[in-house]
């Protein structure tokens, strides 16, 4: 058995694949994650221990948030000790006086030139946990790197040391700096992390194979992601994007937007002809980060989400988050704030009788003392304080998606919504309509889809290489020396795919472009002339091109692909489970109760309606149809 296992802020989800049937399993996500894991892991897996857990983790992204990273150390070139400080001139928000760049991770007083003497000797007596080692030209010659690289590996034994040329061997010495300084204020963490999971699994006699999920899409293994931490930054959504990629090509849409919302967060990425966009510089919490990683837009926008009221007098909600503990009111494990999850309940959108993961069930009651009390700060009755959280929340979700669609180019009415997570179904269909896109596919097992995701994720592994090269220089020389070495340690049925970062000349800025050796200048700055144009909305084909980064991705064979999965079976029950009244944007409304596991491929639903499957509930508003499509998923149209 193959074990999909997604960590988010308040469930864990788990998939399991034994070749011919899916197992699907959720709980509630503990304090130390690898609690949970190991739980559902046993309980999953009970019958027959899995070969591999394929594990997207948001171990890496939680000990950045909060700031509970190394004790680390900075070397580079005297006179560059300040370069984290220093940055870029950008500001975080051009017209806020107010907003500030982030600390940086290592202190002034932790960061070292290269050519003091008395190096290791102040390492030691700083009590150093990591070590950040990032010199100017690296990444055209690590030589120098590796040298002191040893040295300190022998003057600190136990101490991990992130070399920049092994980390991001990228020319800009500001965001090579930063991203080296972020593996290694992970490394410990993530290290801990990754060891004491591999250890439980043992210890319970799970002895599986772990692989982690890259921030790329694609699987890493074990020793890989203990050395590389800032590469799993963005583990926890990459699994779904993956996910969402292949049941949309499956379906014959080539504009897919994925739509991911949990309980704490919301995440949406764009899907273009069955392939996630890939960003190759992103800003993580304020920090530049070089590690490629699936285009996701975050929003604390979520089924935790706290309602609360500013200082004006305003409803706002999020990005604070009830989390897995205390949760929403609803769970009854002592909150007492209304969220997202308390709304939808009030509105009748949830069934206050469902169990969720644990044997969890709902309080109708403690929802609605939670809104009750939100509502007397807004002078509203708890129904209108419902109703304006859903519209608020959605207002952020929609902004969310204009950000990975409009704000690039891309029109979403093209796209079709692909809505997972546990509380996706319920706010997906308003988006859609909102943003006039061409439907809405709900695909099976949508609570856990982000695991199913990690079953279909090919072992990946990424690489770059800094270069300047200009129109008439040996582009298929740099571009086929990285991909030889690709190549050389791609697996058996691996492929490798060769892309090369270009500008116009003088450009602050560069994009990755698909090359393979022999096409030619010509070809690429084609190539690159027609992705400005529907990037930025303008080209320049007049103007002199350069090349700056040569990358490649080499990706084998993932656990399982769509097509092999087998298409839900209905359980032959009655699909029809009565009605319940619920306010929507037409105010109260009584909506059909629809069972899916119960639902035959063929059949159609007509809202008002509501949906509902062990770790999901879909809601469709008047004047929506859903159709069962043969593979499972549910197509809704208007």
């Amino acid at each position: 058995m193959m074990l999909g296992i997604d960590v988010g802020g308040t469930f864990t989800d788990l998939v399991g694949w034994d070749g011919s049937s899916i197992r699907t399993g959720k709980v509630s996500t503990s304090m130390d994650q690898s609690e949970a894991v190991v739980e559902g892991a046993r309980a999953l897996a009970s019958d027959a221990p899995p070969t591999a857990l394929l594990h997207g983790t948001t171990i890496a992204t939680n000990a950045l948030l909060e700031r509970r990273g190394a004790r680390t150390a900075l070397v580079t070139d005297a006179g560059f000790e300040d370069i984290i400080e220093i940055g870029r001139q950008d500001r975080p928000s051009l017209y806020d006086p107010e907003a500030n760049r982030p600390e940086p991770l290592v202190p002034a007083r932790l960061r070292f030139g290269d050519d003091r003497s008395d190096l290791v000797a102040r390492l030691l007596t700083e009590r150093i946990e990591a070590v950040a080692v990032a010199l100017l030209y690296s990444f055209r010659d690590g030589a120098a790197e590796a040298d002191l690289g040893r040295r300190l590996a022998a003057g600190l034994p136990g101490v991990p040391v992130s070399l920049s040329a092994r980390v991001a061997p990228e020319f800009r010495e500001f965001e090579r700096v930063s991203t080296t300084v972020l593996n290694a204020y992970l490394a410990p963490v993530a290290a801990a992390y990754l060891r004491q999971l591999g250890a439980r699994l043992q210890g319970v006699g799970l002895p599986a194979e772990v692989r982690v999920m890259r921030s790329s899409g694609g699987l890493m293994g074990l020793a890989e992601a203990i050395q590389l931490p800032a590469a799993i930054l963005l583990s926890g959504p990459a699994g779904g994007v993956v996910a969402a990629a292949a049941l949309g090509a499956a379906l014959g849409h080539q504009h897919v937007i994925s739509f991911d919302m949990g309980g704490t967060s919301t995440d949406v990425s764009r899907i273009e002809d069955g392939r996630p966009a890939v960003a190759y510089e992103r800003s993580v919490d304020g920090y530049a980060c070089r590690f490629p990683a699936v285009a996701v837009h975050t929003v604390g926008a979520g089924g935790g989400s706290l309602g609360w009221v500013d200082r004006g007098g305003a409803l706002r909600v999020g990005p604070q988050s009830a989390g897995a503990h205390p949760g929403p009111a609803c769970y009854g494990r002592g909150g007492d704030r209304a969220t997202v999850t308390d709304a939808n309940l009030v509105l009748g959108r949830l069934d206050p009788g469902v169990a969720l993961a644990g044997g969890l069930t709902l309080d109708g009651a403690a929802a609605e003392g939670a809104l009750a009390r939100l509502a007397a700060g807004l002078g509203l009755d708890s129904q209108r304080a419902a109703t304006g959280m859903v519209e608020v929340v959605e207002a952020h979700m929609d902004r969310a998606i204009r950000r990975v669609s409009i704000a690039e180019g891309a029109d979403p009415r093209q796209a079709v919504l692909l809505a997972f997570g546990g509380a996706g179904g319920l706010h997906a269909t308003a988006l859609a309509r909102r943003l006039e896109m061409s439907g809405v596919i709900i695909p099976p097992h949508s609570g856990v889809f982000s695991a199913l995701g990690l079953l279909l994720s090919p072992p990946r592994r990424d690489a770059a290489g800094g270069v300047l090269l200009e129109p008439g220089d040996d582009l298929d020389g740099a571009v086929g020396r990285l991909r030889a070495t690709a190549l050389a340690e791609a697996p058996p049925d691996g492929e490798v795919r060769s892309l090369v970062d270009v500008r116009y000349r003088g450009q602050s800025h560069e994009m990755a472009v698909p090359y393979r050796p022999g096409e030619g200048w010509e070809t690429l700055a084609r190539r690159f002339h027609q992705a400005h144009r529907q990037r930025n909305g303008f080209a320049r084909p007049e103007d002199p091109i350069e090349v700056t980064t040569v990358r490649t991705e080499t990706e084998g064979r993932p656990a399982a692909r769509l097509a092999d999965l087998p298409h839900p079976v209905p359980d032959g029950g009655a699909p029809q489970r009565g009605r319940r009244t619920v306010s929507g944007t037409r105010g109260e409304e009584v909506a059909e109760v629809w069972w899916r596991p119960s639902l035959a491929p063929g059949a159609e639903i007509v809202g008002p309606a509501l949906i509902e499957e062990p770790a999901a509930t879909c809601y469709l508003a008047s004047g929506e149809r859903g159709r069962v499509h043969e593979s499972g998923a549910v197509e809704v149209v208007w």
